[in-house]
């Protein structure tokens, strides 16, 4: 899920500020290396978290 979601993120966010430009593939590259390696802790810090509150508040059906 992280991997997806960075890829996604930084590829719209460099596209946004940087347009399509001769270095884009190479500038999406280094900001996802940036962005993988902590979108990958949050969602292994704060999963359980968000696991939980979805759990109250959508109820599991039987």
């Amino acid at each position: 899920m992280s991997l997806i979601l960075s890829l996604l993120m930084t590829l719209w966010v460099t596209y946004i500020n940087l347009g399509f430009t001769a270095s884009f593939f190479n500038d999406w590259r280094l900001a996802f290396m940036y962005a993988w390696p902590v979108a990958w802790i949050v969602s292994f810090l704060f999963g359980p978290l968000v696991t939980q509150l979805t759990l109250k508040i959508v109820p599991v059906s039987d």
